[in-house]
């Protein structure tokens, strides 16, 4: 029997994706208050990762994840440039239920990386950071890597770290 071969890795094949279009999860008459996330995404060492694809899930400005409407599908998709900024276009999400923050979910796929990563972005404002149970089991000293600057009152930055100082929490899902 032959040994088995090695995992190749990914990418960067995400260029040829047809995604225009595709960054933003409500539009500008979404019912909701209109929101940007943009960030840049790094490796481990600190360089920007120019060819990383983002995808975003969330629920609707009343917490509904099945509200799906012209105006709000509740999924973005956006490509890092060559600075490996990324921007999505939505509205702010609502609680999905008791003790639940508000939060976008994120994909994360990039060269090198097999398998999508997953994080969540929770917002600086949002009392119910103190009992969402999903922030509850992260580490408080790591927290901070979930909750995007809020850079103007309708925009949030969220790096996202793969690997290394400063390496964004990920979920296994």
């Amino acid at each position: 029997m032959a040994d088995l071969t090695p995992f190749q890795t990914i990418g960067p094949y995400f260029a040829i994706l047809p995604l225009a279009g595709e960054d933003f999860a409500a539009t500008p008459d979404a019912k909701g208050r209109a929101i940007v996330i943009d960030g840049t995404v790094r490796d481990g060492a600190g360089a920007v990762v120019p060819d990383a694809l983002i995808e975003t899930w969330q629920a609707d400005a009343a917490g509904r994840c099945d509200a799906y409407v012209a105006q709000f599908r509740g999924f973005a998709r956006a490509m890092t440039d060559a600075a490996g900024r990324y921007e999505i276009r939505t509205i702010a999400p609502g609680s999905i239920g008791t003790g639940h923050a508000p939060h976008v979910l994120v994909s994360v796929l990039a060269r090198g990386v097999l398998t999508r990563l997953v994080t969540r972005v929770y917002f600086p404002e949002e009392t119910a950071n103190a009992t969402d149970p999903i922030l509850a089991i992260v580490p408080e000293t790591r927290r901070g890597s979930l909750i995007a600057g809020r850079e103007s009152p309708d925009r949030y930055r969220f790096d996202i770290v793969l690997q290394g100082p400063g390496e964004t929490v990920f979920f296994d899902v």
